[in-house]
């Protein structure tokens, strides 16, 4: 027998629950004789931080997912089980998926666990009743847990849960009988005497006899330190989160000075107002909504208005009554800031800190103030382009929707400066920002009434400048990764494109010729398809500015320029996928996919050293491409079956199909069957299989195929 490998084994020094827990699975997955090492550690490490911290909710589904598998899937002792059980101390709610996973280990079964274990998990049920999400839950599965009491194992947990559960509704004359008889053969046992008087409070008429006289169970809670203790880590996890951010928006949050982590406690005031007057209303009042809205007019500024950075409740206050004084003051002090740093008497760090309330800020009155403008213009001059570089970028991308080439210079030029170092890593951060910026602007504009005075010429020089900088990620860092991240920028795009109300006012912009050809022959199915999907929605776009009757306007000169640019591309791509006639220049609107005509004889040669019989014009087609040739043949495939099924199939197609196969393999007994019919049923197993770009694209644009599709 060989020895299992490392990774086969509980073997890591790492204390964090996430690693105990992916040591515990693993060992679960292998016989004691089989492990190298002892579980005991491991499980006594994990018990000692479920303690500590206790189970987050993705951690306790994956405990509970561990516990209740049976004997078969899971290897580890019930001593190893019994103790995880007994230490699980949720972080947060239970969930109903959770409740659901432990109710359906109950019961007899080889693929249950052990009852000693199904009675420890009835009394975790019992232990954190009142954490469940949805406490509903255990109702709607009380018939299960009901039958389940003539399990003696685990009689004594269920009858407690049921009181717990039990309501008027459940109270029904078939399960009365059913546990006098059952207490009847077990003496009247106490815990069901005790089910049994729940039943009578509700229906204090039905007459049970003698059964309830018996010493009846008192369903106290079965350990009073445990709960003590998971009382203790709840409210440990509800003093976090009351520190991340006020749990009533209406209230002012007075932990203000913990919230910036990293932040020294005096970089921003409290709200606190001095000097209020009898009549006047100080923010610190106000506890509710109600309350903000009934004192709106009458509620006096705080003295230290700079604390708008990081409490919402001031932050709506200046955002429905704003006051050119305050916006003055918080300009003021964060200019004293940049001062400060700009003299020596501060450092880089306290712009650093500053952020986190930039940001906080910043997402929540979604204004990107001209001061923040200063302010990251000074920042963009000393920072290293690193340091907490996606919440600069998260920020940045609130700037105003204003003339591009003079936020251009003032802003994202220099942002730019910064962060590029030459490296992909830098390139694509630059991206994403780009994306959600576009993103952000497309917002701005769908919610304005009137779009003739917008300067949503902004949006088109913005795809131009991204344009160079989606070509340099090509060549920079040709990952798949990479080319998603590119698509979902023109997916951001195309939002536009596909919205009327804006196409009427902002230019259609397609990705440079390059790009398209690059992730066409990229070897991910998914890219290909995403960008056939976005070449397709660019192609409804174009129809609604050229066909619409009446148009929505004119064609731009920037856009008359791409239409023979971009229907080459849709040619060339037709060509590849459908024709057989790959890098062909000769017909209409043809490029060749843009390759150097030198080059095309060097591929075919390569081809024919190969196989003499494949031409270069048809590999790219569904039958030999590495990219659809698994699903072309998957999809024969299932053609084939059912036709076995159905008794009619003699040969089978070995692969990969041509035309002339297809016409061969009919003639033998195989599938009868036209090449179209077979690649309009690849286009159908594409769909089905969630990757509709392709037959998206090929519907819209070939068409024989437009025909078939009505």
């Amino acid at each position: 027998m060989s020895s299992p490998t490392h990774g086969d084994e509980p073997s890591r020094n790492d204390d964090s629950l996430d690693a105990l827990l992916s040591d515990l699975e693993t060992a679960s997955k292998l016989p004691a004789k089989r492990r190298q090492v002892s579980v005991k550690p491991t499980v006594e490490r994990t018990a000692s931080a479920l303690y500590d911290k206790g189970a987050a909710p993705d951690e306790l589904a994956r405990f509970v997912d561990l516990l209740t598998s049976g004997p078969p899937r899971n290897h580890l002792d019930q001593a190893s089980l019994g103790a995880l059980i007994r230490s699980l101390y949720p972080a947060g709610k239970v969930d109903d998926e959770t409740v659901l996973k432990v109710i359906g280990a109950l019961g007899h079964g080889q693929l249950k666990p052990a009852l000693p274990l199904q009675s420890l998990l009835l009394r975790w049920l019992v232990m954190v009743y009142h954490l469940l999400q949805n406490p509903g839950i255990l109702g709607q599965a009380y018939g299960v847990l009901f039958n389940l009491l003539d399990t003696a194992a685990l009689r004594s947990q269920l009858c407690h849960l049921l009181a717990l559960v039990t309501r008027r509704k459940h109270v029904k004359p078939f399960r009365i009988q059913a546990i006098l008889a059952l207490s009847r053969q077990t003496g009247n046992d106490p815990p069901l005497v005790g089910l049994l008087r729940v039943f009578k409070n509700y229906y204090p008429e039905i007459i049970v006899g003698d059964a309830t006289r018996g010493r009846a169970a008192t369903f106290k809670h079965p350990d009073l330190e445990w709960r003590k203790r998971l009382d203790e880590i709840q409210q440990s996890q509800l003093e976090r989160r009351d520190e991340s951010g006020p749990r009533n928006g209406f209230s002012v949050n007075h932990v203000l000075s913990r919230q910036m982590k990293g932040a020294k406690a005096s970089l921003l005031p409290a709200v606190h107002t001095q000097h209020a007057q009898e009549n006047s209303v100080t923010l610190e009042e106000i506890d509710g909504v109600e309350a903000f809205v009934q004192n709106l007019e009458n509620i006096e500024l705080p003295t230290q208005l700079v604390a708008v950075l990081a409490d919402p409740l001031l932050q709506k206050l200046l955002l429905l009554r704003p006051d050119a004084e305050g916006f003055s003051r918080v300009s003021n002090w964060v200019t004293a800031c940049m001062s400060d740093v700009a003299s020596g008497d501060a450092d880089i760090n306290l712009l650093l800190d500053m952020i986190d309330a930039i940001h906080a800020y910043t997402i929540n009155t979604r204004v990107f103030s001209p001061v923040l403008s200063t302010f990251f213009r000074f920042l963009f001059t000393i920072w290293n382009g690193s340091d907490k570089r996606d919440l600069v970028l998260d920020t940045l991308s609130y700037a105003p929707l204003k003339d591009f080439k003079e936020s251009y210079t003032s802003l994202f030029q220099p942002l730019e400066n910064a962060i590029l170092n030459n490296t992909p890593e830098s390139q694509l951060s630059l991206l994403k920002f780009y994306t959600l910026l576009l993103r952000r602007w497309t917002i701005i504009l769908l919610s304005e009434e009137d779009l003739d005075s917008a300067p949503v010429e902004a949006v088109t020089a913005l795809n131009i400048h991204v344009k160079k900088l989606t070509l340099t990620l090509t060549q920079t860092s040709p990952k798949i990764s990479t080319y998603l991240s590119i698509l979902d920028f023109y997916d951001a795009n195309v939002a536009m494109v596909s919205e009327p109300k804006l196409l009427k006012h902002v230019e259609i912009t397609i990705p440079h010729a390059f790009v398209v050809y690059i992730l066409h022959f990229s070897y991910s199915l998914v890219v290909v398809s995403r960008l056939c999907g976005l070449l397709a929605a660019y192609k409804r776009g174009w129809e609604m500015l050229m066909t619409q009757v009446p148009p929505l306007r004119g064609l731009t000169v920037h856009e008359r320029q791409q239409i023979s640019t971009f229907n080459g591309c849709l040619m060339d791509i037709c060509n590849c996928l459908w024709r057989g006639r790959a890098f062909i220049t000769t017909d209409l609107n043809a490029q060749g996919c843009r390759i150097p005509r030198s080059l095309e004889p060097k591929l075919d040669g390569y081809l024919r050293k190969i196989d003499s019989s494949m031409p270069l014009a048809s590999v790219f087609g569904f039958s030999y491409s590495p990219v659809f040739g698994l699903q072309a043949i998957s999809c024969l495939r299932e053609m084939e079956e059912e036709e076995i099924l159905k008794g009619e199939l003699h040969a089978r197609h070995a692969g990969p199909v041509t035309q002339n196969s297809l016409i061969q393999l009919g003639h033998k007994g195989g599938l009868v069957m036209s090449w179209n019919t077979y690649r309009a049923g690849v286009l159908r197993h594409l769909e089905a299989k969630g990757l509709p770009g392709v037959p998206e694209l090929l519907y819209k644009t070939m068409k024989n195929l437009m025909k078939e599709k009505r």
